[in-house]
């Protein structure tokens, strides 16, 4: 975003003119009371004494400029430490970095901006750490690689840890670097151990000593996040070593890509014959692509064995329209679960043979259970990514496969289709239902926003899981950045800034970036909406304005009734009303184009219009819709 160089005059102060202006305007004010009071007019007000103009010599204090004496000569550092960590940074290939500003990385923020011309990374201006955290989450998911969060202190990463803890939940790589100044103007923002508060749901943290261990340590927190389980990493840099002197010409250490872990050559063959010799196989596939090749892989395999995949709720892993998408038919006899989001078998399956493919066990500490109690309900458990060995397990299945098991496989596919085919229609059929009511649909929602995108290359950024589903149940998903899944962790207020961030990664590929983002979740860190104005990152959000905090107002209400007290209270503390608010106003005060609220379903069609014309040139919009509740 270009910004101008141009001081404006009318905000400027000139120092000279307002001392000389105070001087006499403090002299007038003296003698204009003693005049009113001379008059009459109102009761006698002792007059002030006439201030003294300043000599020239305080004049020359205030306006021109100290000369360097020892103490300020050394207070200059013309290749501080931090242009080295910039340096590091850049081999990393970390394109952004986001941030609230604080003072205990102002030296490596001067170096962002100043040495590393604001490039590689770029600085983002953030207005709430949690929302710096997410954004670098969301464009970790799209982009493949980590984005880094710049944090100030004990509360920058207090702030920030909702974020991160999602981002661990989620297995997404964020690098993560902590500002740490034991001489800054506030104590409390320090500590002796600044990773502790975040360490249970970090993959690795480090506080190097000197400049060059943290050229090490940078590189290793890069390593070990990218290297599956992937997840947060944090640097806690002390202000002293960005600021010093760099001493002799430190190089960047060695970058090296990890090796993805895949399973042992016996673990693949007896998932093999598991799969080939079942009569009803299901695939769960919960993040078992990191990327396109990973979808193209699932196909391979379902295609083969003829099986039901079942993405759940994560990012997608299989083509929505494809005819194996769903849940298949019957119970299934034998499960394979490729990094599933709770390591054990969907419920019900307690007759069902369980194979788990997951780097989960590989997480080096937690005293979290954020992946589920399921582990022990494997009867093949395997530490290994599923992506990388999908490969050598499809090479085994084809070898397996003999002609009579072919046709066997293929009446067996041909079952699962139609089940599938006939459960697509009924979507559409559901769809249908409450199309003209008000408040609006979220099928609608869904249905008009269709025929505007299906011909654009686009990505949609927002769970899913409060909106009935409904993108995945009417558009056809099949690229690995259709869908990039819900938060991990659960934390409110990751919808939104998830999205800036997946947004700005899908910017320089020219696609559009679409958001359907609850009110609830929205009010978190609405602030998220300026930085998308300020950094031009074009995002589509419409608001799904149900005014409530739908699913607890539905919590309250059973429990109520299970407690024989009626329901009619049940809108207390769980309702966002009296007054409602207004999100288009909100988005216009944060500079961003907005329509609604919308409450007639007619008017619906024409803003989305509007709002995708707006992204396609660039620029974030958001749409106000007061919606159903589900």
């Amino acid at each position: 975003m270009k910004t101008s160089s141009k001081k404006p005059h009318d905000t400027s102060v000139d120092r000279r003119g307002f001392l000389k202006g105070a001087a006499l305007g403090a002299a007038g004010g003296a003698a204009l009371l003693a005049d009113k009071a001379a008059a009459g007019a109102e009761p006698a007000t002792p007059a002030l004494p006439a201030a003294v103009p300043p000599t020239p010599a305080q004049l020359a204090a205030e306006t021109q400029a100290l000369p360097r004496t020892r103490a300020v000569e050394a207070y200059i550092v013309e290749h501080p430490g931090s242009d080295y960590m910039v340096d590091v940074l850049r081999a990393l290939d970390i394109e952004y970095c986001a941030s609230n500003c604080g003072s205990s990385f102002e030296g490596l923020q001067e170096s962002i901006v100043n040495h590393g011309d604001n490039r590689m990374p770029e600085f983002l201006t953030c207005l709430h750490e949690e929302s710096s955290v997410a954004m670098a989450h969301g464009y970790a998911k799209i982009e493949g690689k980590p984005m880094m969060a710049l944090l100030h202190g004990t509360i920058g990463i207090q702030h920030a840890s909702m974020a991160i803890y999602n981002a661990y939940c989620d297995r997404v790589p964020v690098y993560l670097i902590a500002g740490l100044d034991h001489e800054g103007p506030v104590a409390a923002h320090n500590a002796t151990d600044m990773a502790a508060m975040v360490r249970d749901f970090v993959k690795w943290d480090h506080q190097p000593r000197s400049l060059d261990e943290f050229g090490r340590s940078a590189v290793r927190a890069y390593t070990i996040a990218t290297t599956p389980p992937m997840a947060p990493v944090l640097v806690v840099v002390d202000a002293h070593i960005q600021k010093a002197a760099v001493e002799g010409n430190p190089t960047v250490p060695p970058i090296s890509k990890p090796q993805f872990p895949s399973a042992d050559l016996g673990s693949v063959k007896e998932m093999a014959r598991l799969l080939v010799n079942a009569d009803n196989p299901g695939i769960r596939a919960g993040r078992a692509a990191r990327t396109q090749d990973g979808i193209d892989l699932v196909v391979e395999l379902a295609e083969l064995l003829q099986a039901p995949v079942d993405g759940g709720s994560a990012r997608l892993n299989f083509p929505s329209r494809h005819p194996l998408a769903g849940t298949g038919t019957g119970q299934p006899d034998v499960i394979l679960n490729l990094e599933p989001v709770s390591r054990g078998g969907p419920a019900g399956a307690g007759t069902s043979r369980t194979i788990t493919i997951s780097t989960a066990e590989f997480l080096i500490s937690s005293n979290f259970n954020v992946n589920g109690d399921g582990a022990g309900r494997a009867d093949l458990l395997i530490a290994a990514d599923a992506q990388a060995t999908l490969p050598a397990l499809i090479e085994e299945v084809k070898r397996l496969i003999t002609d009579d098991r072919k046709r066997r496989f293929e009446e067996r596919g041909a079952r699962i289709a139609a089940a599938h085919s006939e459960r697509r229609r009924q979507d559409i059929m559901n769809a249908r239902y409450g199309w003209d009511a008000s408040p609006v649909s979220l099928a609608r929602i869904a249905a008009e926003l269709w025929p505007l995108i299906k011909d654009e290359d686009w990505s949609f950024s927002s769970p899913q899981g409060f909106i009935g589903g409904w993108p995945g149940r009417l558009w056809d998903m099949k690229k690995s950045y259709h869908a990039i899944g819900a938060q991990g962790g659960g934390g409110m207020g990751y919808s939104l800034p998830a999205s800036v961030g997946a947004a700005l990664a899908n910017k320089k590929h020219g696609r559009i970036t679409i958001n359907i983002n609850g009110d609830g979740d929205l009010n978190y860190a609405p602030g998220v909406l300026w930085t998308a104005v300020h950094h031009q990152i074009p995002l589509l959000t419409l608001v799904h304005n149900n005014r409530a905090y739908h699913q607890e107002l539905m919590y309250l209400q059973q429990q109520s009734a299970a407690r024989n007290r009626g329901v009619d209270r049940a809108a207390i503390g769980t309702t966002i009303t009296d007054p409602n608010i207004d999100y288009a106003q909100m988005a216009r005060a944060y500079g961003m184009y907005a329509e609604g609220p919308i409450e007639n379903p007619s008017d619906l069609g024409p803003a989305l219009r509007r709002g995708v014309e707006r992204i396609k040139a660039g620029e974030p919009a958001l749409i106000d819709v007061v919606t159903q509740p589900r």
